[in-house]
């Protein structure tokens, strides 16, 4: 059953949601900080948490198994070598949502998403 189990949709359909998650998290970790609205950073957290969660690994099998899941081989590469061994002894809660502001052209609330 799927009782209370909210997932946010943003307004498309799971081929392009996927896409966006995917590239987002891409960029995230590539730049280590990402402004974008409130809605996306939600939706893209828990994707990311369980990206480096897999990258604390370090084995082969991990990077294979992050190799979909982000759309660059650099990422992969950054995943593995710096933000798993940065997060080694961290338990989760490897980023926060930092409010700033509303968007001036529809009034969507903007925030960055960053590694702690």
């Amino acid at each position: 059953m799927r009782h209370r189990k909210i997932r946010g949709k943003l307004g498309r359909a799971a081929a392009p949601r996927k896409a966006l998650l995917r590239n987002l998290a891409t960029s995230l970790v590539l730049y280590e900080r990402v402004q974008t609205t409130r809605a996306k950073a939600k939706a893209v957290q828990p994707y990311i948490e369980k990206i480096v969660t897999t990258g604390k690994g370090g084995r082969l099998t991990d990077r294979r198994t992050l190799i979909p899941k982000l759309a660059t081989e650099n990422s992969v590469k950054k995943v593995m070598e710096v933000l798993g061994p940065r997060y080694k002894t961290r338990n989760g809660g490897y980023t926060r949502i930092v409010p700033m502001g509303y968007r001036a052209g529809d009034g969507a609330p903007v925030v960055t998403i960053e590694f702690v």
